[in-house]
């Protein structure tokens, strides 16, 4: 047996194990939520109701692109909340996430400005904001209607603040 014969499956099998690893390792640790996402309690207000939720935040280019990608599901008091590193019209895709979520888009004094209601798993249509935005919220579908949340509510976070939208 030639040498030639040992090596070309030898390297093939180790090609193949390393890209197996790779791909399972992204599908896993965003089917079952990203242990790397920093996890912190949320309020928004409502009227005469505060309404409290667990969210991840997505605080980075990476994270951002990743989002709630891969998730079969989530908690009805979770969600997930991108902050912007400066205002502008944001636009959100659902590709690759297979729950379907309520967004709403929020401006740098933590006031909802819209709200887009039971998007569509795995389309890549634009879910753009109203306006400028500083931060979008995902929470699963229908949980907006449900709480009565609407454009005006309050989401209380440090991010937050009355000039620039950056923590103080």
């Amino acid at each position: 047996m030639s040498r030639f014969s040992v090596w070309v499956p030898l390297c093939a099998l180790v090609l193949l194990a390393s890209c197996s690893r790779d791909v399972a390792g992204q599908a896993g640790s965003n089917s079952t939520g990203a242990e790397a996402l920093s996890k912190v309690a949320i309020e928004i207000a409502s009227g005469d109701h505060l309404h409290r939720f667990m969210v991840e935040i997505a605080d980075t280019d990476e994270l951002r692109q990743i989002g709630l990608m891969y998730r079969t599901e989530m908690a009805s008091d979770h969600g997930m909340l991108f902050f912007f590193d400066y205002p502008h019209k944001a636009s959100m895709w659902m590709q690759n996430t297979y729950i379907s979520l309520d967004m709403l888009f929020i401006d740098h004094r933590g006031i909802v400005r819209s709200i887009a209601q039971d998007t569509v798993p795995q389309t890549t249509a634009h879910i753009r904001s109203a306006g400028p935005v500083s931060a979008v919220l995902e929470l699963n579908a229908g949980i907006s209607a449900q709480l009565g949340l609407k454009p005006g509510d309050r989401v209380v976070h440090p991010f937050f603040t009355a000039e620039s939208g950056r923590p103080q």
